[in-house]
């Protein structure tokens, strides 16, 4: 077997076993990197081997770093992050939470549906998946397994409501692909929410569909209570922030107010404000 090829393996399997040992994948990545091109650079100077990798080759790294840091549309990357965390701390998720579920709790199956709607308003309006995912297992698993929810629907209708945000726009994904691909910011946002929307309602409709044919998996809550004019207003209290949030930041994309970099800084800006407002920055 050839040498870069033995490399490549032995690459791959390195990465693998760091992640497991829990090593962080920024410092897994740029780490392996390095030493195997260290390696490499050895092989072909002391050992006759032909990689093709030299001094004048990992150069070229310092170019594409110079590169990517005069990029004017990654500048919407730490903006849209900056904005995920931000409402991740404000509270929004938990209130949105309390009030979803006293409006879905007559339905079965509401919990997971609440799960499913707070995980399509989480990826409107923070663009990364792992503050989603996060925040919908410790706020929606505790309740659904109290209410003695089937684990599977509890556990994958999590993984799936929170992984919305790499394809509803703002998506950090998408981003990083308009910047490979040389095409419009804008215009994959504006192609990928109605698919992104169409999504999250089948899993509404999946999650609606198997609580009707196996009501034991998603028991009603025996402190269900019914929907009253207080409820509602609590639903629109909660929804009306992070609406108003996702208005600034995709409107102005899709009506050419402002390009997704300005609008990240205004997403990022009203995130703040959020935290800010309720007192949790």
């Amino acid at each position: 077997m050839p040498i870069n090829e033995i490399l490549a393996i032995l690459m791959f399997v390195s990465f693998i076993v760091l992640l497991f040992v829990g090593f962080p994948v920024a410092w897994t990545l740029g780490g392996i990197a390095v030493v195997f091109a260290a390696i490499s650079i050895f092989c072909d100077t002391y050992l006759d081997t032909f990689i093709g990798i030299d001094w004048a080759y990992v150069s070229l790294f310092v170019d594409d770093i110079w590169n990517t840091m005069q990029n004017w549309v990654l500048v919407a990357l730490p903006m849209f992050i900056f904005m995920g965390l931000m409402l991740d701390r404000s509270g929004i998720a938990e209130q949105m939470m309390e009030s979803f579920t006293q409006l879905f709790g007559r339905v079965r199956g509401g919990l997971a549906v609440t799960i499913t709607v707070i995980g399509i308003l989480l990826a409107a309006s923070t663009g990364i998946i792992g503050a989603s995912v996060v925040l919908l297992t410790l706020l929606g698993l505790p309740i659904m397994l109290k209410n003695n929810y089937q684990k599977e629907l509890a556990v994958g209708t999590i993984c799936s409501a929170g992984t919305l945000g790499i394809l509803i726009p703002p998506s950090i994904m998408l981003v990083i692909m308009a910047d490979r691909l040389s095409m419009s910011v804008g215009d994959l946002f504006l192609g990928a929410v109605f698919p992104g929307l169409l999504l999250g309602l089948l899993y509404v409709v999946y999650i609606l569909g198997y609580s009707m044919l196996r009501p034991s998996v998603a028991p009603l809550p025996a402190d269900a209570k019914p929907i009253s004019p207080r409820v509602l207003v609590g639903v629109l209290r909660a929804a009306v922030p992070p609406a108003l949030l996702i208005l600034a930041v995709l409107g102005t994309i899709f009506f050419g107010v402002a390009t997704p970099t300005e609008a990240s800084g205004v997403g990022a800006v009203g995130a703040a404000r959020h935290a800010r407002w309720y007192r949790r920055l």
